[in-house]
């Protein structure tokens, strides 16, 4: 037995973390289907694995952030304005699309603390107010008390702040970025067991019909994902390009997107998406920028993953939303989804951001991230696979419609 133990333990480890996340929530089904009284103490482990995240985020957030501002370096003349202004209004659209999809099939969520006091605001000036007071908060009270607005909002203003800096500042704020994604990666693997506790105490307590609005939750997302990823993305394509966008498209997806949804990483990706661009024809000095700034800012599917998620914590709670909150909900997503983290499931983590437009408290933001983590098996890799496969799909069209622009002007 002592032998066999560590080959056991071994085996383990060397399962990637979305087998193991697939093992913990099955384990949690089966836990609460043959013991539940038994499941419901595990609630304990889900309880750490949800604190572990509300102690990260934050610091998260503001690091990454504002590392990824400082170090941001002018390249030489190429089409990068073009690429930048297609990568933002991809990840804008997409928020739309998410708002509308969750407006026409409204998911709902079971919650522990749905009985906690929520104020909805009245209307979009309060939401405003609050944005703007959330804006000027104090760093060190938005750090402490998870303003994640005050904290991007000093995120971005450090971060222009210090691109003036010496490059040994900068430096030593990306291995700080790198020592915080270090950490947030640790609690990622913990994600398997606090799954099992957070399954296994929701479906004893709560019966096996919260699975069902996880089916849906899930539905929507990655129908969200598809449609921008064959309708919405094809149509920005042929507005730059007037020529059938499909082509690109599906080489893109296939080529591209097939290999992220199974990494689960827009950076490890970045080779991929770089040979593609080359055998494209691509200019080279702008793909070669292009490519690893869209694997951090150009985000469809994380603010696709945002707005649902948050929009699903709206419904759940009887929070009304009119069109110009709406509206509001999908700039910030999209912004949120510039600042996610490279690590799986970093967009999950900006949820609490989204949520307190709506004045939903942190503890149960966080048990919608907590939702996330249990259905990420499958978005985190649709997310990824749509985030990647759109970095070289508008770095081509932005290439290819500037050289038409040029023969059409020689």
């Amino acid at each position: 037995m002592t032998a066999s133990s560590p080959s056991l333990w071994l085996r383990l480890k060397r399962l990637s973390l979305v087998t193991q996340i697939i093992i913990g929530l099955i384990a949690g089904i089966a836990l609460a289907l043959f013991a539940p009284e038994v499941a419901k103490s595990t609630a304990f482990i889900g309880k750490v694995f949800v604190s572990a995240l509300k102690a990260v985020a934050p610091i998260l957030v503001f690091v990454l952030v504002m590392a990824s501002i400082a170090n941001h370096k002018h390249g030489q003349e190429t089409h990068i304005r073009p690429i930048l202004f297609l990568y933002l209004l991809g990840t804008f659209a997409a928020a739309v699309v998410a708002v509308v999809a969750s407006t026409l099939f409204p998911s709902s969520l079971v919650l522990a603390t749905q009985d906690v006091a929520v104020t909805a605001p009245g209307g979009i000036s309060e939401v405003l107010q609050s944005l703007l007071l959330s804006v000027v908060d104090n760093p060190v009270s938005a750090l402490m008390n998870a303003n994640f607005i005050g904290i991007l909002a000093w995120a971005i203003g450090m971060g222009v702040a210090i691109r003036h800096a010496g490059d040994t500042t900068r430096e030593v704020l990306g291995d700080l970025s790198n020592g915080v994604t270090l950490i947030v990666r640790l609690v990622i693997r913990f994600a398997p067991l606090g799954i099992f506790g957070l399954v296994a105490s929701t479906l004893a307590t709560s019966g096996f019909g919260a699975l069902i609005g996880y089916v849906h939750l899930l539905a929507v997302l990655l129908g969200c994902m598809l449609f921008v990823a064959l309708v919405m993305n094809p149509v920005i394509v042929f507005w730059k390009l007037r020529r059938n966008p499909y082509p690109l498209v599906i080489m893109c997806l296939r080529e591209s997107g097939i290999t992220a949804f199974f990494t689960r990483s827009s950076a490890a990706n970045i080779p991929v998406n770089l040979e593609l661009s080359k055998r494209l024809g691509l200019h080279e000095d702008t793909y070669s920028v292009s490519i690893p700034l869209g694997a951090t800012i150009n985000m469809a599917g994380a603010a696709i993953t945002i707005t649902v998620l948050t929009l699903a914590a709206v419904h759940t709670l009887g929070i009304a939303v009119d069109v110009p909150t709406a509206i509001l909900l999908s700039v910030v997503a999209a912004i949120c989804a510039c600042g996610a983290s490279g690590v799986a499931g970093g967009s999950l983590l900006l949820i609490p951001l989204a949520c307190s437009l709506f004045g939903i408290p942190s503890e149960i933001a966080m048990q919608v991230v907590a939702v996330g983590f249990i259905i990420g098996v499958l978005q985190d890799s649709a997310e990824t696979a749509l985030n990647s496969s759109t970095d070289v799909l508008f770095t081509a069209a932005a290439c290819l419609g500037e050289e038409q622009k040029a023969e059409r002007l020689a």
